[in-house]
C-alpha cells in the first residue's frame, strides 16, 4: 500500500493519498514511511509546523537512508517557503516611510524555566538553532537584540510577545523628541515643586510640576576617563585610557509633559536652594548625591528606580553606528566622545518609551 500512496503523491492525487494514509495509520502508524508521507500529506495541505515535526522526528528516530534524504529536502522545502513568506511580509511591513526609520528591538528577561520553554520559539522565529537562542535569551535586565528598520523590528517583535517572549521596539526618532532639562537645584518643593535647570540650548530657567507627574525614575553611573602612564612588560612608557572615577545620573520622567529631569552629582549645585544635606558645606559630593537620592525616594516612593543601566550598556557599546545617532545630552567633560553617555539616553529613552505602551 505504500506503493500506492508514493503513486498518488506522483500524481498529485491528495485525497486518495489521505484516504490510504488514514488506513495505514490504523495499521501500522509506528511505520517510518507511514510517518513520512504524514508529513508530506501536511505539507501540501500547507500545514507546515505538522510537516516540520514529523521530519525532525524521523531524521532522531529512522536510519533509513531514503527517508532521512526525503525527510531532510522536506525540511528545505518547508524552510524556503517560509523564508520567502517572511521576506513578503517584511516588505510589506516596510512599505511606509515612517517603518523604514532606524529603531531598536529589546529583549526583556525571562527565568531560566520560561527561557527553556521559549528557546525553540525563538529559534524558529529567527531561524537560529536552539543553544544560541537559550544563550541568547536574557535572564536579568534589558537585552537590545537587533537594530534595524522599524517595521522589520515590529514584525518580529509581534511574533516574539504572540509566543509569550516578552520584547518591544522603539525608533531613535522617538527617543530625540524627548526634550531634557538639566536640574541645577530644587527651589522649592511642595506638592508643587520647583527646579531650577537648563534646556536644551542651555537657556537657564526654572520648571514647576508636582510629584506625581513623575511615572519612572532612572539611575546610572558613567565613568569616567583618564590618561595615564604606565610601565609595560618592556618597561617602557605608555599612554593608556583608564576609568579612573564615575559620574552618578538620575533622570526623572514626567511622561505627560514629554521630557525627562536629569540630575547628576557632577552638576548638581547643592549648596543652593533646598537645603536637602544636613550639612551642605562639609559634606562630600558622595554624601550629598546620596542623601538627595533619599530625599528624592521620599518624595516619590511609589515611583520605580530603573537601575540596571551597567548591564543593559554592555549588550549595546558596540553599537557604534546607531549610537552615534543619539544625542547623549549628558553634560560631563570628556577629552574624547564616549559610546557610554549615548548608551545612558538611550536607555533612559527606553524606559520612558516603554512606560508609555501601558
Amino acid at each position: 500500500m505504500i506503493e500506492q500512496v508514493a503513486t498518488a503523491f506522483e500524481r498529485k492525487d491528495y485525497s486518495t493519498a489521505a484516504k490510504l494514509i488514514q488506513q495505514l495509520l490504523k495499521e501500522s502508524p509506528e511505520n517510518p514511511w507511514v510517518q513520512f508521507y504524514l508529513g508530506r500529506l501536511h505539507e501540501v495541505s500547507k500545514k507546515y509546523e505538522n510537516a516540520e515535526k514529523i521530519y525532525r522526528q524521523l531524521l532522531r528516530s529512522t536510519t533509513n537512508s531514503k527517508i532521512l534524504t526525503q525527510a531532510r529536502q522536506g525540511l528545505q522545502r518547508i524552510q524556503e517557503i517560509e523564508q520567502e513568506v517572511r521576506q513578503r511580509a517584511i516588505i510589506q511591513a516596510t512599505t511606509e516611510p515612517s517603518e523604514t526609520e532606524l529603531g531598536v528591538l529589546v529583549l526583556e528577561p525571562l527565568s531560566n524555566e520560561l527561557k527553556a520553554e521559549a528557546a525553540p520559539k525563538f529559534a524558529q522565529i529567527w531561524q537560529i538553532d536552539t543553544y544560541t537562542a537559550r544563550l541568547t535569551l536574557p535572564s536579568r535586565g534589558w537585552k537590545l537584540y537587533r537594530t534595524g528598520q522599524i517595521g522589520e523590528l515590529k514584525f518580529y517583535g509581534t511574533q516574539l510577545q504572540a509566543v509569550g517572549i516578552p520584547c518591544f521596539w522603539a525608533t531613535i526618532t522617538e527617543i530625540k523628541q524627548i526634550q531634557v532639562f538639566q536640574v541645577n537645584y530644587f527651589a522649592e518643593s511642595a506638592a508643587d515643586t520647583t527646579v531650577v535647570c537648563r534646556n536644551q540650548t542651555s537657556q537657564l530657567g526654572s520648571l514647576t510640576f508636582n510629584w506625581s507627574e513623575v511615572k519612572a525614575r532612572v539611575s546610572g553611573m558613567l565613568p569616567i576617563f583618564e590618561q595615564v602612564v604606565d610601565v609595560d612588560a618592556q618597561r617602557k612608557l605608555e599612554r593608556k585610557t583608564q576609568t579612573q572615577d564615575y559620574a552618578e545620573f538620575c533622570d526623572l520622567h514626567l511622561p505627560g509633559r514629554r521630557c525627562i529631569l536629569r540630575l547628576s552629582d557632577q552638576s548638581y549645585q547643592f549648596q543652593q536652594g533646598l537645603e536637602i544635606a544636613t550639612h551642605p558645606n562639609q559634606n562630600t559630593i558622595k554624601i550629598n548625591w546620596n542623601l538627595l537620592q533619599e530625599w528624592l525616594g521620599q518624595q516619590i516612593p511609589q515611583v520605580k528606580v530603573w537601575s540596571d543601566f551597567t548591564h543593559f550598556a554592555e549588550t549595546i557599546l558596540d553599537h557604534t553606528e546607531m549610537l552615534s545617532n543619539i544625542q547623549s545630552h549628558v553634560l560631563l567633560f570628556r577629552r574624547d566622545k564616549t559610546n557610554w553617555d549615548s548608551a545612558f539616553h538611550l536607555y533612559s529613552g527606553l524606559v520612558f518609551s516603554h512606560l508609555r505602551e501601558f
